[in-house]
């Protein structure tokens, strides 16, 4: 595994800590800022929008510089973001820092995907993808629980604090194991707009939005849901969010497997059988076992996804990835907003 591949796996799970640990404090979060859960939910609805419009929008900024450059300007905003988010007096200050760090997690994963995607032969891009995506499922086994640990122990602030040095990590690792490779290819920015002209390109980004929002739909309330609803106390939820994050990591590595051997079929196959386990979890949700079982299933199949999508995505713009394979992060989180939302 070519040493770049760790650096960005070390940025992701930095990433993925923010994005999923406030699923696990948000009762904290809430009682502290006085707002109710469905209001303290716009910090994960938030942050998803920030993602939706800050990977265009930066990808697109970052065009004239060099991949590593850019990555690494995108760590230091992430760290800017969660110091904000730790410090903050009031909801809406940290939801301002959620934002701040949410703009670079679309860039940083579709920069990353594109970097990740050039390392590896061409029979292997999939599976490359899905070791840089490792350290966002390696996030929900070790940081999302530790951090939703260390939250209920010792405040969410501290967990913010933390997550902010995680950032510093991810960037030195970045710094030292991303190789200089110059500006990308002579393609303008116009030209990456014009692999928006293929139609797979917008079937796969509404895949994205569609599959991962009913994983959303069910993750985003998990602490409440598991508690008032299947009936564990809150201590559980550390260990839940753990299951859940196994679940992912078995399931992305094995997406990045098989969609490396047959791209559509496994992705047909996880789609389905997610919509099924989703259903599943209306009718298990009431029983602490099965929920849990469950659980770890969407977590499994949902990421089981997430390779060969951004694959397929990468392939229809192989012209000019890097807008595209952004956009499609993008993709994700607007289906995360929606279920916020929608779950709301």
């Amino acid at each position: 595994m070519p040493l770049a591949l760790l650096a960005l796996a070390i940025g992701a799970f930095g990433i993925g800590t923010t994005e999923f640990v406030i699923m696990g404090v948000l009762p904290q979060v809430a009682g502290d800022f006085g707002v109710s859960i469905p209001t303290a939910g716009w910090l994960v609805s938030g942050y998803a929008l920030g993602v939706v419009i800050g990977a265009p929008l930066l990808t697109v900024l970052g065009t004239r510089v060099s991949r590593k450059k850019m990555l690494m300007f995108l760590m230091g905003l992430f760290i800017a973001g969660n110091t904000l988010s730790a410090v903050a007096p009031s909801f809406g200050l940290m939801l301002t820092g959620r934002i701040v760090a949410s703009l670079a997690h679309g860039a940083f994963f579709g920069i990353g995907s594109v970097v990740a995607a050039d390392l590896v032969a061409p029979q292997k891009k999939a599976s490359a993808i899905s070791l840089m995506f490792m350290g966002l499922t390696v996030a929900n086994i070790v940081g999302v629980p530790g951090g939703t640990y260390i939250g209920q122990a010792a405040g969410w602030r501290v967990t913010f604090i933390l997550v902010a040095a995680l950032g510093a990590v991810g960037l030195l690792g970045v710094a030292k194991l991303v190789p200089e490779t110059g500006r990308p290819e002579s393609v303008s920015v116009r030209g990456e707009f014009a692999a928006f002209r293929n139609v797979q390109v917008w079937l796969a980004m509404t895949m994205t939005v569609l599959g991962y929002g009913g994983v959303f739909a069910a993750i985003t309330y998990i602490a409440p849901m598991m508690t008032e609803v299947a009936g564990y106390t809150e201590g559980a939820v550390t260990w839940l969010l753990v299951l859940f994050g196994v679940g992912m990591f078995l399931g992305n590595l094995l997406g990045g497997k098989f969609a490396d051997r047959a791209l559509m079929p496994m992705l047909f196959t996880a789609l389905a059988a997610l919509t099924a386990a989703l259903l599943l979890f209306t009718a298990t949700a009431h029983n602490k076992v099965l929920a849990a079982i469950t659980l770890s299933l969407i977590g499994a199949l949902g990421f089981a996804t997430v390779p060969p999508l951004q694959k397929w995505v990468l392939d229809q713009a192989s012209a000019a990835p890097t807008l595209a394979s952004a956009a499609n992060i993008g993709a994700f989180n607007l289906g995360n907003a929606l279920a916020a939302w929608l779950g709301g």
